[in-house]
């Protein structure tokens, strides 16, 4: 056997995320491990949530759990299900001194008092299409805890602004699993190999591109939303971008990440302040896009600017690609300069 046939035969099967984050240590805040060790965490509970969205069809695990988490919405079996995981992975892995979550009215503690972090996390975006095989995913966003070590944590650790934030990912369950992350030097993908049971580097430098022809919203809401969005929405149709909207939040920010495009889930009568949550959804999507050259904003200002007051606060996002989304902030300016007209017959009535 030649050589060259041997080569052929033992190809390289690449980097895996394990050895990346030793190589790369050095760009953390902090290279002392813990936050490199927080990161293989996040990825275990990950593999753990894949392996039972995958075989979903075949348990007893799909559904409705027939009870509302803290944001009023319903639970899915595996929404609880991937909560456990990724709360018990963190726990285990003493690197995180509290994680708050989406189902949780409130921080848990870990009993990891000396750990150095805290995760805020939505374990499963996008769960109620499970049932019918779409893409979901996790977000996770990572801070330096801001208390002393050796006590717990408090509202403080959490409510520092998403320019606080060393880190920031989701992982997304779809046709191949991703995991993609920054630690703000730039933004990073694995692809999850399922016979080797590893993560390994696809994607080492994803920048977004500077505009697209895809816009994502549900179009439903159409009359409730501010008339500047629906005057940007009306520029798209006249330049026939493609509409594409799936549902969940991370399978359509993957999409527009890698093909350009913009997200948008503006206010509405019924959520006046947004709904995406800002700790857990905003803040880490908004930091990973910033670091692939693209932005987010609410509309009025950059949602990392945003200074936070609570856990499960709301705020409106516009993300992806930078032409796009100044384009809608150019439409707002023109909504907030034009001269505001009553309407014939509102004042008696009529």
């Amino acid at each position: 056997m030649s050589i060259n046939r041997e080569n052929a035969l033992a190809q390289p099967v690449g980097t895996t995320l394990e050895r990346y984050i030793m190589r790369n240590q050095a760009e953390f805040a902090f290279a002392t491990g813990e936050l490199s060790q927080l990161l293989r965490d996040i990825a275990l509970a990950g593999k753990i949530v894949n392996r039972e969205v995958n075989r979903a069809g075949l348990t007893s695990i799909i559904g409705a759990m027939g009870q509302q988490n803290v944001q009023g919405e319903t639970q899915q079996k595996l929404d609880v299900e991937a909560n456990i995981r990724f709360i018990r992975a963190l726990t285990n892995g003493g690197e995180a001194c509290a994680v708050l979550s989406e189902e949780e009215d409130d921080m848990i503690h870990t009993g990891n008092c000396q750990g150095k972090y805290v995760v805020a996390i939505d374990p499963l975006d996008g769960s109620s299409n499970i049932d019918v095989n779409i893409s979901i995913g996790t977000i996770f966003s990572i801070y330096r805890r801001v208390t002393p070590v050796g006590q717990e944590a408090t509202r403080e650790d959490f409510l520092q602004g998403g320019r606080q934030q060393v880190a920031a990912g989701y992982i997304l369950y779809g046709s191949s699993t991703m995991l993609v992350y920054t630690t703000g030097h730039g933004v990073v993908g694995f692809t999850y190999e399922n016979s080797l049971g590893e993560f390994f580097l696809s994607h080492p430098n994803i920048t977004i591109p500077a505009t697209g022809n895809v816009f994502s919203c549900n179009e439903g809401y159409w009359f409730d939303y501010p008339q500047y969005v629906r005057d940007f929405l009306m520029q798209c149709k006249e330049k026939t971008m493609s509409g594409r909207y799936v549902g969940s939040l991370v399978a359509d920010y993957h999409r527009n990440l890698f093909t350009g495009g913009i997200y948008l889930y503006p206010p509405t009568r019924k959520t006046p302040q947004g709904k995406l949550r800002l700790l857990y959804e905003g803040y880490p999507l908004a930091f990973l896009i910033e670091q692939a050259g693209g932005e987010a904003m609410t509309g009025e200002e950059k949602v990392l600017d945003i200074v936070p007051t609570e856990y499960h606060q709301r705020a409106p996002l516009y993300i992806g690609s930078p032409e796009l989304v100044n384009s809608l902030l150019a439409c707002a300016g023109k909504a907030q300069a034009a001269p505001v007209l009553e309407a014939p017959g509102v004042r008696d009535g009529r």
